[in-house]
């Protein structure tokens, strides 16, 4: 049977099952929470005699993870940021903040590979409190000082709402752009969320990864599958403007099939998927403000066409926490992260309070 507007996922005809249930599978996992970042194809040995390039501290529990620093030295820093990439993506992502603005506001920003990408070892426990844990280490083996700035950028926004509930005494300030929504979240009505074909997608795919890993595998790296090429201009999951993005910079070089065919590379997106659409240990629409001196402080960044994470959600979400600024943007898709001008914006808003007027809030959402 065919719902209207909703996926086929359960066809008919049992030959066509497992084919269009396969390419609504990896349709999603490509398209879903990426932020097209322009990066080179990932490899934890990179260098011709296999040692990775980049700087990397050793944790704790003998992990490493790898880093990249940019803007003014720290000792000379009025604001250190911590960027958090989202899913497929890299420490290497593009975060397109005007140079002269990071030396006018004395800005030093730091970007990681979160456990399993890139250069930095996998966390074979990764949770929801690991990935704040991880920054926090972080920045005090960097000597970033008692609080800073953390921002958050698609799916890698739950490590940001973990750190305002594990970590938020650490916090200067957070921006969260396009940030991910668990429709577990216990606060979601269900008249807000019901119609939404993306919660019976990720459930689905949910399912697959907890109960069948190795079909999932097995399933997006066979050569019968549709390109990543099909997905990266799919007007189901990007707008026109993101589509515009799309043309200008690299596709997925993370979620190709060959890199998808190594072990660790499909480990590492499965259990970041499960982590984010798991069961979370509190809920987010129940935190407390951590800023509660300055308004300014909390910022989450949402494009209104945004076809992955829904608007109308988001707006829902900074209902309940008022504390949090929302800033929508009118033509903006999921890839809002690389449209010009706005890390600018974001930065802006972030450390000096100023807003564009231009970003404002639609009217509030009506639950029933």
């Amino acid at each position: 049977m065919k719902h209207e507007g909703y996926p086929q996922i359960y066809p008919l005809f049992p030959s066509e099952m497992v084919s269009r249930a396969a390419i609504v599978l990896l349709t999603g996992l490509l398209g879903m929470f990426y932020q097209g970042s322009q990066l080179p194809p990932p490899n934890r040995n990179n260098s011709p005699d296999g040692v990775p390039v980049s700087p990397r501290v050793k944790l704790r529990d003998g992990r490493y993870l790898a880093y990249r620093e940019k803007g003014v030295p720290k000792d000379q820093a009025k604001h250190c940021i911590i960027i958090v990439h989202g899913f497929g993506s890299s420490k290497d992502m593009n975060f397109l903040a005007p140079q002269e603005l990071i030396d006018e506001l004395d800005i030093y920003i730091l970007q990681y590979d979160r456990a399993g990408y890139g250069e930095s070892d996998p966390n074979p426990k990764r949770s929801l409190k690991s990935e704040a844990l991880d920054i926090e280490e972080l920045a005090d083996q960097l000597q970033m000082g008692s609080k800073f700035y953390v921002i958050g950028v698609s799916m890698g926004s739950y490590a940001t709402w973990s750190c305002l509930n594990y970590i938020p005494n650490r916090l200067a300030g957070v921006a969260m752009i396009a940030p991910v929504i668990n429709y577990q979240w216990p606060s979601f009505p269900e008249s807000l969320i019901k119609e939404d074909y993306r919660r019976k997608f990720i459930k689905w795919t949910m399912w697959l990864a907890n109960y069948f890993p190795r079909l999932l595998h097995w399933w997006i790296t066979q050569k019968w599958l549709p390109s990543s090429s099909v997905v990266e201009k799919n007007p189901a999951f990007f707008n026109q403007r993101d589509i515009d993005i799309l043309k200008i910079i690299p596709g997925f070089p993370m979620l190709t099939k060959d890199k998808l065919r190594e072990q660790v590379v499909f480990d590492t997106l499965r259990d970041d998927w499960m982590v984010a659409f798991g069961n979370w240990e509190f809920d987010p629409l129940k935190l407390n403000n951590p800023f509660p001196h300055n308004r300014s402080l909390a910022h989450i960044w949402q494009g209104y066409e945004d076809k992955v994470v829904p608007s109308k959600i988001q707006r829902f979400v900074t209902e309940k926490l008022p504390w949090i600024q929302y800033h929508e943007v009118p033509d903006g898709g999921h890839l809002i992260v690389h449209y010009s001008g706005l890390c600018e914006d974001i930065l802006k808003a972030l450390l000096l309070g100023e807003e564009n007027h231009s970003f404002r809030s639609r009217p509030q959402v009506s639950v029933s």
